[in-house]
Protein backbone atom coordinates (compact mmCIF):
# COMPACT_ATOMS: atom_id res chain seq x y z
CA UNK A 1 0.00 0.00 0.00
CA UNK A 2 1.09 3.59 -0.61
CA UNK A 3 1.15 5.39 2.74
CA UNK A 4 1.46 9.15 3.07
CA UNK A 5 2.47 11.27 6.07
CA UNK A 6 1.64 14.98 5.71
CA UNK A 7 3.17 17.67 7.90
CA UNK A 8 0.80 18.72 10.70
CA UNK A 9 -0.66 22.18 10.17
CA UNK A 10 -2.69 22.77 13.35
CA UNK A 11 -1.48 25.73 15.41
CA UNK A 12 1.82 24.89 17.11
CA UNK A 13 1.47 21.19 16.35
CA UNK A 14 4.94 19.69 16.03
CA UNK A 15 4.19 15.97 16.33
CA UNK A 16 4.47 13.65 13.34
CA UNK A 17 2.30 10.71 12.32
CA UNK A 18 5.29 8.47 11.63
CA UNK A 19 8.78 8.56 13.06
CA UNK A 20 11.64 7.24 10.90
CA UNK A 21 11.53 4.08 12.99
CA UNK A 22 7.89 3.52 12.07
CA UNK A 23 8.67 4.16 8.41
CA UNK A 24 11.24 1.34 8.53
CA UNK A 25 8.55 -1.04 9.80
CA UNK A 26 6.10 -0.13 7.02
CA UNK A 27 8.81 -0.48 4.39
CA UNK A 28 9.80 -3.86 5.83
CA UNK A 29 6.19 -4.94 5.28
CA UNK A 30 6.51 -4.05 1.61
CA UNK A 31 4.71 -0.70 1.68
CA UNK A 32 5.78 2.55 0.03
CA UNK A 33 5.91 5.49 2.43
CA UNK A 34 5.91 9.15 1.38
CA UNK A 35 6.60 11.92 3.91
CA UNK A 36 6.03 15.62 3.29
CA UNK A 37 9.24 17.62 3.29
CA UNK A 38 10.20 18.96 6.72
CA UNK A 39 7.42 16.88 8.26
CA UNK A 40 9.68 15.69 11.05
CA UNK A 41 11.37 18.93 12.04
CA UNK A 42 9.47 18.99 15.33
CA UNK A 43 11.17 15.77 16.41
CA UNK A 44 14.55 16.67 14.90
CA UNK A 45 14.07 14.15 12.07
CA UNK A 46 15.34 15.48 8.74
CA UNK A 47 14.25 14.53 5.23
CA UNK A 48 17.50 12.57 4.99
CA UNK A 49 16.56 10.61 8.12
CA UNK A 50 13.31 9.62 6.45
CA UNK A 51 15.06 8.74 3.20
CA UNK A 52 17.47 6.53 5.14
CA UNK A 53 14.47 4.77 6.64
CA UNK A 54 13.12 4.05 3.14
CA UNK A 55 10.63 6.88 2.58
CA UNK A 56 10.32 9.17 -0.40
CA UNK A 57 9.94 12.90 0.23
CA UNK A 58 7.02 14.87 -1.22
CA UNK A 59 7.28 18.61 -1.86
CA UNK A 60 3.86 19.43 -0.42
CA UNK A 61 0.71 18.09 1.23
CA UNK A 62 -1.17 18.09 -2.10
CA UNK A 63 1.16 15.40 -3.38
CA UNK A 64 0.73 13.35 -0.21
CA UNK A 65 -3.07 13.34 -0.41
CA UNK A 66 -3.18 12.80 -4.17
CA UNK A 67 -0.74 9.90 -4.48
CA UNK A 68 -1.38 7.68 -1.44
CA UNK A 69 -3.96 5.09 -0.44
CA UNK A 70 -3.61 5.64 3.31
CA UNK A 71 -2.91 8.87 5.20
CA UNK A 72 -1.31 8.70 8.66
CA UNK A 73 -1.57 11.84 10.79
CA UNK A 74 -1.70 12.97 14.39
CA UNK A 75 -4.43 15.60 14.63
CA UNK A 76 -7.80 15.76 12.93
CA UNK A 77 -7.70 16.98 9.32
CA UNK A 78 -8.13 20.72 8.92
CA UNK A 79 -10.52 22.10 6.25
CA UNK A 80 -7.72 22.41 3.70
CA UNK A 81 -6.89 18.74 4.30
CA UNK A 82 -10.24 16.97 4.38
CA UNK A 83 -11.24 18.50 1.05
CA UNK A 84 -8.31 16.57 -0.45
CA UNK A 85 -9.47 13.19 0.86
CA UNK A 86 -11.29 10.85 -1.50
CA UNK A 87 -13.46 7.74 -1.50
CA UNK A 88 -11.49 4.56 -0.89
CA UNK A 89 -8.70 6.39 0.94
CA UNK A 90 -7.98 5.44 4.56
CA UNK A 91 -7.34 8.20 7.09
CA UNK A 92 -5.67 7.00 10.30
CA UNK A 93 -5.43 9.72 12.96
CA UNK A 94 -7.16 11.35 15.92
CA UNK A 95 -10.55 12.66 14.79
CA UNK A 96 -12.61 13.74 17.86
CA UNK A 97 -15.73 14.12 15.73
CA UNK A 98 -18.43 14.45 18.41
CA UNK A 99 -17.93 18.20 19.03
CA UNK A 100 -16.94 18.96 15.42
CA UNK A 101 -19.85 18.85 12.96
CA UNK A 102 -17.93 20.70 10.24
CA UNK A 103 -15.10 18.18 10.16
CA UNK A 104 -17.62 15.34 10.22
CA UNK A 105 -19.48 16.89 7.29
CA UNK A 106 -16.22 17.24 5.37
CA UNK A 107 -15.19 13.64 6.00
CA UNK A 108 -18.61 12.31 5.03
CA UNK A 109 -18.54 14.33 1.82
CA UNK A 110 -15.08 12.98 0.96
CA UNK A 111 -16.26 9.37 1.19
CA UNK A 112 -12.99 8.43 2.89
CA UNK A 113 -12.59 5.78 5.57
CA UNK A 114 -11.76 7.49 8.88
CA UNK A 115 -10.18 5.35 11.61
CA UNK A 116 -9.88 7.36 14.82
CA UNK A 117 -7.11 6.59 17.28
CA UNK A 118 -9.27 7.65 20.21
CA UNK A 119 -11.92 4.94 19.77
CA UNK A 120 -9.73 1.91 18.99
CA UNK A 121 -10.09 -0.53 21.90
CA UNK A 122 -8.24 -3.48 23.43
CA UNK A 123 -9.04 -6.71 25.26
CA UNK A 124 -8.85 -4.96 28.63
CA UNK A 125 -11.54 -2.39 27.87
CA UNK A 126 -8.94 0.33 27.35
CA UNK A 127 -8.21 2.82 24.60
CA UNK A 128 -4.61 1.92 23.72
CA UNK A 129 -4.05 4.61 21.09
CA UNK A 130 -5.45 7.35 23.28
CA UNK A 131 -3.61 6.26 26.43
CA UNK A 132 -0.10 7.56 25.59
CA UNK A 133 -1.36 11.04 24.76
CA UNK A 134 -3.59 10.96 27.83
CA UNK A 135 -0.50 10.21 29.89
CA UNK A 136 1.33 13.15 28.33
CA UNK A 137 -1.66 15.50 28.61
CA UNK A 138 -2.27 14.52 32.23
CA UNK A 139 1.29 15.36 33.19
CA UNK A 140 1.33 18.54 31.11
CA UNK A 141 -1.94 19.71 32.67
CA UNK A 142 -0.22 20.18 36.01
CA UNK A 143 2.80 21.90 34.45
CA UNK A 144 0.40 24.26 32.66
CA UNK A 145 -1.59 24.86 35.85
CA UNK A 146 1.54 25.58 37.87
CA UNK A 147 2.58 28.23 35.34
CA UNK A 148 -0.93 29.71 35.03
CA UNK A 149 -1.13 30.03 38.83
CA UNK A 150 1.68 32.61 38.80
CA UNK A 151 0.67 36.26 39.12
CA UNK A 152 2.08 37.38 35.72
CA UNK A 153 -0.24 34.85 34.05
CA UNK A 154 -3.31 36.09 35.93
CA UNK A 155 -3.25 33.34 38.54
CA UNK A 156 -3.48 33.53 42.32
CA UNK A 157 0.26 33.88 42.71
CA UNK A 158 0.72 30.47 44.31
CA UNK A 159 3.60 28.04 44.21
CA UNK A 160 2.04 24.62 43.56
CA UNK A 161 3.83 22.88 46.43
CA UNK A 162 4.10 25.82 48.81
CA UNK A 163 7.12 26.04 51.09
CA UNK A 164 7.65 25.11 54.75
CA UNK A 165 5.12 27.10 56.76
CA UNK A 166 2.98 27.97 53.70
CA UNK A 167 0.20 25.69 52.49
CA UNK A 168 0.43 24.14 49.00
CA UNK A 169 -2.13 24.67 46.25
CA UNK A 170 -5.31 22.60 46.35
CA UNK A 171 -5.68 20.60 43.14
CA UNK A 172 -9.03 19.06 42.21
CA UNK A 173 -8.97 16.42 39.47
CA UNK A 174 -12.28 15.39 37.89
CA UNK A 175 -11.91 11.88 36.50
CA UNK A 176 -9.61 9.15 37.73
CA UNK A 177 -8.72 7.56 34.39
CA UNK A 178 -5.39 7.75 32.59
CA UNK A 179 -5.33 11.57 32.39
CA UNK A 180 -6.42 12.02 35.99
CA UNK A 181 -3.97 9.47 37.33
CA UNK A 182 -1.01 11.05 35.58
CA UNK A 183 -2.11 14.54 36.57
CA UNK A 184 -2.24 13.35 40.16
CA UNK A 185 1.25 11.86 39.92
CA UNK A 186 2.64 15.19 38.78
CA UNK A 187 0.69 17.24 41.30
CA UNK A 188 1.72 14.99 44.18
CA UNK A 189 5.31 15.16 42.97
CA UNK A 190 5.16 18.95 43.17
CA UNK A 191 3.80 18.76 46.71
CA UNK A 192 0.22 19.86 46.02
CA UNK A 193 -2.85 18.93 48.07
CA UNK A 194 -4.68 16.65 45.62
CA UNK A 195 -8.26 15.35 45.49
CA UNK A 196 -9.55 13.07 42.71
CA UNK A 197 -13.27 12.76 42.00
CA UNK A 198 -14.71 9.85 40.04
CA UNK A 199 -17.98 7.89 39.83
CA UNK A 200 -16.40 4.45 39.84
CA UNK A 201 -15.96 3.11 43.35
CA UNK A 202 -13.62 0.44 42.01
CA UNK A 203 -11.44 3.10 40.40
CA UNK A 204 -11.44 5.21 43.56
CA UNK A 205 -10.35 2.19 45.59
CA UNK A 206 -7.55 1.53 43.09
CA UNK A 207 -6.37 5.14 43.24
CA UNK A 208 -6.50 5.16 47.02
CA UNK A 209 -4.34 2.03 47.02
CA UNK A 210 -1.68 3.17 44.53
CA UNK A 211 -1.29 6.65 45.99
CA UNK A 212 -1.14 5.31 49.55
CA UNK A 213 -2.77 8.30 51.17
CA UNK A 214 -0.92 11.00 49.21
CA UNK A 215 -4.17 11.93 47.44
CA UNK A 216 -7.72 12.15 48.69
CA UNK A 217 -10.51 10.46 46.74
CA UNK A 218 -14.16 11.46 46.62
CA UNK A 219 -17.21 10.11 44.88
CA UNK A 220 -18.32 12.61 42.25
CA UNK A 221 -21.74 14.16 42.79
CA UNK A 222 -23.02 17.64 41.94
CA UNK A 223 -22.64 18.57 45.61
CA UNK A 224 -19.09 17.21 45.79
CA UNK A 225 -18.09 19.02 42.60
CA UNK A 226 -19.42 22.34 43.89
CA UNK A 227 -17.79 21.97 47.30
CA UNK A 228 -14.40 20.97 45.93
CA UNK A 229 -14.46 23.67 43.23
CA UNK A 230 -15.04 26.36 45.85
CA UNK A 231 -11.90 25.28 47.69
CA UNK A 232 -9.69 24.52 44.69
CA UNK A 233 -6.80 26.58 43.38
CA UNK A 234 -6.57 24.30 40.34
CA UNK A 235 -9.22 22.13 38.66
CA UNK A 236 -8.13 19.59 36.05
CA UNK A 237 -10.95 18.29 33.85
CA UNK A 238 -10.08 14.72 32.86
CA UNK A 239 -13.45 13.28 31.89
CA UNK A 240 -13.88 10.92 28.94
CA UNK A 241 -16.86 9.18 27.38
CA UNK A 242 -15.30 7.38 24.37
CA UNK A 243 -16.38 8.97 21.11
CA UNK A 244 -18.98 11.21 22.76
CA UNK A 245 -19.04 14.83 23.85
CA UNK A 246 -17.77 15.41 27.38
CA UNK A 247 -20.40 16.30 30.02
CA UNK A 248 -20.31 19.88 31.39
CA UNK A 249 -19.46 19.35 35.05
CA UNK A 250 -18.29 22.82 36.11
CA UNK A 251 -20.95 25.42 35.28
CA UNK A 252 -20.58 29.15 34.84
CA UNK A 253 -22.50 29.69 38.08
CA UNK A 254 -19.98 27.53 39.93
CA UNK A 255 -17.17 29.83 38.77
CA UNK A 256 -18.69 32.65 40.81
CA UNK A 257 -17.97 30.73 44.00
CA UNK A 258 -14.38 29.91 43.06
CA UNK A 259 -11.29 31.80 44.17
CA UNK A 260 -10.22 34.66 41.93
CA UNK A 261 -7.15 33.61 39.98
CA UNK A 262 -7.91 29.91 40.31
CA UNK A 263 -7.03 27.86 37.24
CA UNK A 264 -9.13 25.44 35.18
CA UNK A 265 -7.30 23.07 32.83
CA UNK A 266 -9.69 21.28 30.48
CA UNK A 267 -7.98 18.18 29.09
CA UNK A 268 -11.38 17.07 27.75
CA UNK A 269 -11.47 19.97 25.30
CA UNK A 270 -10.88 17.67 22.29
CA UNK A 271 -14.28 16.19 23.07
CA UNK A 272 -15.94 19.57 23.61
CA UNK A 273 -14.71 20.22 27.14
CA UNK A 274 -16.10 19.39 30.58
CA UNK A 275 -16.48 22.98 31.78
CA UNK A 276 -19.46 25.01 30.55
CA UNK A 277 -17.19 28.00 29.86
CA UNK A 278 -14.55 26.05 27.93
CA UNK A 279 -13.56 26.99 24.40
CA UNK A 280 -10.61 25.57 22.52
CA UNK A 281 -7.39 27.58 22.68
CA UNK A 282 -3.94 27.18 21.14
CA UNK A 283 -0.39 27.08 22.42
CA UNK A 284 0.01 30.59 20.98
CA UNK A 285 -2.81 31.94 23.19
CA UNK A 286 -3.47 29.21 25.75
CA UNK A 287 -5.55 30.98 28.39
CA UNK A 288 -8.47 33.34 28.90
CA UNK A 289 -10.40 34.51 31.97
CA UNK A 290 -14.08 34.04 32.84
CA UNK A 291 -15.50 35.25 36.17
CA UNK A 292 -11.96 35.84 37.40
CA UNK A 293 -10.97 32.20 36.78
CA UNK A 294 -8.12 31.41 34.37
CA UNK A 295 -9.05 28.81 31.71
CA UNK A 296 -6.40 26.72 29.93
CA UNK A 297 -8.09 24.82 27.10
CA UNK A 298 -5.39 23.95 24.55
CA UNK A 299 -6.79 21.34 22.20
CA UNK A 300 -3.45 19.70 21.35
CA UNK A 301 -1.55 19.83 24.61
CA UNK A 302 0.90 16.99 23.77
CA UNK A 303 1.99 18.96 20.70
CA UNK A 304 4.08 21.09 23.05
CA UNK A 305 6.41 18.14 23.69
CA UNK A 306 6.60 16.55 20.24
CA UNK A 307 9.72 14.47 20.86
CA UNK A 308 8.11 12.62 23.76
CA UNK A 309 4.63 12.59 22.25
CA UNK A 310 5.49 11.41 18.74
CA UNK A 311 7.52 8.44 19.94
CA UNK A 312 4.93 7.48 22.57
CA UNK A 313 2.14 7.75 20.00
CA UNK A 314 3.99 5.73 17.36
CA UNK A 315 4.69 2.99 19.89
CA UNK A 316 0.93 2.60 20.24
CA UNK A 317 -0.32 3.21 16.69
CA UNK A 318 2.25 1.20 14.73
CA UNK A 319 0.79 -2.30 15.10
CA UNK A 320 -2.75 -1.27 14.16
CA UNK A 321 -1.46 0.90 11.32
CA UNK A 322 0.47 -2.01 9.86
CA UNK A 323 -2.69 -4.13 9.98
CA UNK A 324 -4.55 -1.46 7.97
CA UNK A 325 -1.72 -1.17 5.45
CA UNK A 326 -1.29 -4.96 5.13
CA UNK A 327 -4.97 -5.89 4.90
CA UNK A 328 -6.93 -2.75 3.98
CA UNK A 329 -10.61 -2.97 4.93
CA UNK A 330 -10.15 -6.65 5.79
CA UNK A 331 -8.28 -5.49 8.89
CA UNK A 332 -11.49 -3.82 10.06
CA UNK A 333 -13.51 -6.95 9.35
CA UNK A 334 -11.11 -9.22 11.24
CA UNK A 335 -10.14 -7.07 14.22
CA UNK A 336 -13.05 -5.86 16.37
CA UNK A 337 -10.84 -3.46 18.28
CA UNK A 338 -9.63 -1.75 15.12
CA UNK A 339 -13.21 -1.79 13.83
CA UNK A 340 -14.24 0.18 16.94
CA UNK A 341 -11.95 2.90 15.62
CA UNK A 342 -13.95 3.22 12.40
CA UNK A 343 -15.86 6.50 12.72
CA UNK A 344 -16.82 7.21 9.10
CA UNK A 345 -16.83 5.18 5.89
CA UNK A 346 -18.08 6.01 2.40
CA UNK A 347 -20.28 8.87 3.60
CA UNK A 348 -21.71 7.05 6.63
CA UNK A 349 -21.15 7.54 10.37
CA UNK A 350 -20.06 4.19 11.80
CA UNK A 351 -19.54 5.02 15.48
CA UNK A 352 -22.68 5.14 17.60
CA UNK A 353 -21.48 7.76 20.10
CA UNK A 354 -20.45 10.11 17.29
CA UNK A 355 -23.77 9.67 15.52
CA UNK A 356 -25.73 10.33 18.72
CA UNK A 357 -23.66 13.40 19.60
CA UNK A 358 -24.21 14.94 16.17
CA UNK A 359 -27.77 13.74 15.56
CA UNK A 360 -26.76 11.79 12.46
CA UNK A 361 -27.84 8.33 11.26
CA UNK A 362 -25.68 5.48 12.54
CA UNK A 363 -24.63 2.56 10.35
CA UNK A 364 -23.05 -0.55 11.86
CA UNK A 365 -19.40 -0.65 10.73
CA UNK A 366 -19.62 -4.22 9.40
CA UNK A 367 -22.70 -3.30 7.42
CA UNK A 368 -20.95 -0.20 6.06
CA UNK A 369 -17.80 -1.95 4.86
CA UNK A 370 -19.65 -5.06 3.65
Amino acid sequence: MRVGVPKEIKNNEFRVGMTPGSVREYVAHGHKVMVETNGGVGINASDDDYRAAGASIAPDAKTIFAENDMIVKVKEPQPSEYVQLREGQILYTYLHLAPDPEQTKGLLKSGATGVAYETVTDDHGGLPLLAPMSEVAGRLSVQAAAYALTAPQGGRGLLMGGVPGVLPAKVMIIGGGVVGTHAAKMAVGLGADVTILDRSLRRLAYLDDIFKGTVKTRYSTFEALAEEADQADVVVGAVLIPGASAPKLITRDMLKGMKKGAVLVDVSIDQGGCFETSKATTHAEPTYVVEGVVHYCVANMPGAVPMTSSHALNNATLAFGLQLADQGLDALRKNKHLRNGLNVHAGKVTHKAVAEALGLPYVDPLEAIG
